[in-house]
């Protein structure tokens, strides 16, 4: 998906938590008959910036 989680106003502690809410809210609406990986990889940038890859493993684990 493709979701805008904040502001360029935003302090890093709000898109943070914008982000841990998302990703939260996306395992839990994991169907309980996917099986394997769910969401192989998380890239956060800026409009026209380079991505950055973001360590999904503690969802994972918080979903199952």
């Amino acid at each position: 998906i493709q979701t805008p989680i904040g502001k360029a106003s935003f302090k890093p502690e709000q898109l943070q938590a914008n982000l841990t809410a998302l990703l939260d809210q996306l395992m839990k609406l994991k169907p309980a008959t996917a099986k394997g990986t769910y969401m192989r990889s998380v890239t956060i940038s800026t409009t026209h910036g380079p991505g950055v890859k973001v360590d999904t493993t503690p969802f994972a684990a918080s979903a199952e």
